[in-house]
Formats: C-alpha cells, sequence, structure tokens
C-alpha cells in the first residue's frame, strides 16, 4: 500500500474514531442529562381524603412511567412527588413536582330548621347537634344571634360551624324555648304496624334475590326449624358491642345459640358488630375480637362495620374521613382473615356522612321502594317483620345476587 493510501485510511479510521467518541461522550451526556419533557397540569391540588395518582397531574410525558404510585392525601398541605419514567432513549429519568392537598368541604351540621329545649336548660346542648367535618376532628361550633334560655320564646339564630382551612357552614334555625311539658296521664291505644315475612318473599323474591333477617338477643330464642321452613334464606348475627367509648366487650347474649341453631340447619350466616371505636386501632381490634368469636362456626356472608352514634358524634371527636377510614380498616381486617367486609348504614347517612365506598353496603331504609341511588347488596327494609319461628318483631332484609 502506497503511503498516501495509507495516510488516507489513517485519517478515516481517525475520524471514526472521532465520531464514535462524540457519539459516546453525547450518550454519556445524555444519560447525565436526559431531555425531559413533562408537561404539568394547571391545577395541582387535590381535595383531602380524595384518590390521586402521579398521573393526575400530568398532562404529557415524553416516555412511560416506571411506576404509577398512588399519592397520600390523608393530610392537607405541600407535597413534594417524586418519581422516575423512562423517556423514549429508554433512560430512566427523576422528576419531581410539588402539589397541594387542600380541604375545600365546609363542615357537616345536622339540624333541622328548629330546635326545641326546656328553660333553664344550659348551653351543653349545642354539643349535642351533629358538627363535623370532612378532614378537621374538632371543627368550631357556635350558635350566633340573641338569645335566652331563661325566657320562653322562639328565636332566629344560626348554627355556624368553622373548620380549620376556613370552610363554614352556617345553618340558620328557630331555638324555641318552651316550657317543660306536663305528664300525660290519659292513654292511647293504635294498633301497631307489622310486616309479614310472606309479604315481603311475594314482592321481593326473584332469581337474583334471597330473603333473610338480622337476629340479636332482642329477637330471644329462635326456632331455626321454623325459620328454615318459612323459606328465611339467610340471617345476619349480632356478635356483640362495647359497653360505650372504649368500653368492655360485650358478647350477644344469643350469639352462640343463635349461630349454632343457623349453622344446624343450614340458613347461611352474616356477623354485625355495633361498634363504638373511635380511632382506627380501636376498630382493627373489634374486627379482631369478632374473628374470635366465630373461628369455630360456618360464616358465608360479609362481617357488617355497624357504627350508629350519630346522636352523641361530637363525643368522638372524629372527622368524616377518620370515620371512613375506620370503616376501613375494619373490612381489611375481616378480609386480610378470608372473609368479606360490609358496612351496615342508613341511607340518610350513606348520602351524608359516609364518604362514598368501594366496599359492599348493606343499606337501611324502612320503606317500600328504596330511593337510595348507591350500590348496595343487602337492603334492611323493616323492623316489624313478623314470620314463624320469633315472638315478637324483626328486621327483614333482602339481599342482591349478582352471581
Amino acid at each position: 500500500m502506497k503511503r498516501t493510501e495509507k495516510k488516507i485510511l489513517i485519517g478515516i479510521c481517525g475520524l471514526v474514531l472521532i465520531i464514535l467518541v462524540a457519539l459516546g461522550c453525547y450518550r454519556f451526556y445524555q444519560f447525565r442529562h436526559p431531555v425531559i419533557l413533562v408537561t404539568l397540569k394547571d391545577d395541582l391540588t387535590i381535595p383531602v381524603g380524595e384518590e390521586g395518582y402521579i398521573s393526575s397531574f400530568i398532562s404529557s410525558i415524553n416516555g412511560t412511567f416506571i411506576q404509577d404510585e398512588k399519592i397520600d392525601t390523608s393530610k392537607i398541605g405541600f407535597q413534594q412527588i417524586r418519581f422516575q419514567y423512562q423517556n423514549d432513549d429508554h433512560i430512566k429519568v427523576h422528576y419531581s413536582f410539588e402539589i397541594e392537598v387542600v380541604d375545600l368541604t365546609p363542615p357537616l351540621v345536622w339540624l333541622a330548621s328548629s330546635y326545641t329545649v326546656n328553660i333553664g336548660s344550659d348551653d351543653s346542648f349545642i354539643h349535642k347537634i351533629m358538627c363535623a367535618d370532612d378532614y378537621d376532628h374538632n371543627p368550631k361550633c357556635e350558635i350566633v344571634g340573641e338569645y335566652d334560655l331563661n325566657t320562653e320564646g322562639t328565636y332566629s339564630v344560626v348554627f355556624q360551624a368553622t373548620d380549620q382551612s376556613g370552610n363554614q357552614t352556617k345553618h340558620p334555625f328557630s331555638l324555641r324555648v318552651v316550657k317543660p311539658k306536663k305528664g300525660n296521664s290519659g292513654t292511647t291505644t293504635s294498633t301497631p304496624s307489622k310486616t309479614l315475612f310472606t309479604d315481603i318473599v311475594q314482592n321481593h323474591k326473584n332469581e337474583s334475590t334471597e330473603i333473610g333477617l338480622d337476629l340479636s338477643h332482642w329477637q330471644g330464642d329462635v326456632d331455626f326449624n321454623l325459620l328454615k321452613q318459612a323459606g328465611v334464606e339467610f340471617v345476619f348475627l349480632r356478635a356483640g358491642t362495647t359497653s360505650g367509648i372504649d368500653g368492655e366487650y360485650v358478647l350477644d347474649r344469643k350469639f352462640e345459640q343463635n349461630i349454632k341453631g343457623a349453622n344446624a340447619v343450614g340458613i347461611p350466616v352474616g356477623i354485625y358488630f355495633y361498634s363504638y371505636a373511635n380511632t382506627e386501632e380501636k376498630a382493627r381490634e373489634e374486627a379482631r375480637w369478632v374473628l374470635d368469636k366465630i373461628k369455630d362456626y360456618q360464616v358465608d356472608l360479609p362481617i357488617a362495620f355497624d357504627w350508629e352514634n350519630w346522636s352523641f358524634y361530637n363525643d368522638f371527636h372524629l372527622s368524616l374521613l377518620g370515620l371512613s377510614n375506620m370503616a376501613d380498616v375494619f373490612m381489611k381486617t375481616v378480609e386480610d382473615a378470608g372473609y368479606r367486609g360490609i358496612l351496615y348504614s342508613s341511607k340518610s347517612y350513606l348520602e351524608k356522612a359516609w364518604r362514598e365506598q368501594s366496599r359492599p353496603v348493606w343499606l337501611a331504609h324502612y320503606t317500600s321502594k328504596t330511593n337510595y341511588q348507591g350500590d348496595y347488596e343487602f337492603w334492611q327494609l323493616c323492623s316489624d317483620g313478623v314470620v314463624s319461628g320469633i315472638q315478637g318483631y324483626v328486621d327483614i332484609n333482602v339481599r342482591y345476587r349478582k352471581d
């Protein structure tokens, strides 16, 4: 090979080497300084307690998420969000941005257009009016306006509730201060209502429904053979409760008798626990207590979290988000043990107090035709049911099967 050709070849090799080095340097620079094309949405806020993911705040991205994680929205305030994604050049990119978890929901005041107290009452009645917030455990609750609890009359005032974020609810109402009523020595008679189990079967039984009852010690000694013959297809049994907030556990006096009786005749059993929980840990403890009481029996239907302490809700110092979280903890605990969880509540509180439920619902609404718009698996439609095998009244329920 001639000297000139060698020089040309060496030159070409050198040029190729320079190009390769340059490409390598570029790739190294690109790796160390990847192109980041992430466009965030204009609104980087999310309501407290609402489900959200990292991708919820991103309009576009030059690549794909490595993991689109759920964001913790349990506490209000600013939060730094960090994540990784793989860009279009298959390079792992780190990115971060800041969001704000906000409380935009005003407190809930459960109060009619009027409220009556006796002359001589003190201001403690204010505490008896349900005043709850979605996030704040102790919203400021007060009555604005002039009134005199020692003078009979009707006062136009406002119940005002303010949470720590400044959200406010103003509920105008009439405060009636009256003289205590004297006892009525007269007697009145009326025919008590009753709902026949056979009528419920006739009106609600079809291929996708089952008709059942819920039982506690209030029903006394139950003849489960007669229930079976009457066509009862399931029962929910009260396992127990506690003696108030932080009270001792109390097993329902008829629980063991009832569950043995139902198991013996093959009527499917569900369980409910009347809860006084005021923390997630307490709800978890209640669920474990129930699991211990049913471990030797056949339980095929859900275990219900039954929390109904609305008339003295303020005593619990509990936000509505905290209440829903307690229900979730109770139900998750029984689900982790292999059972199904369900929330029991009335229509009004499902609509106004409980957060939207992802788990099954046992609806209580005493009517011939419910207008509740949410999803529910069981419907408790009366408390004056009459059926062979029970002396006295009993709750009747309809189950809506999806399988």
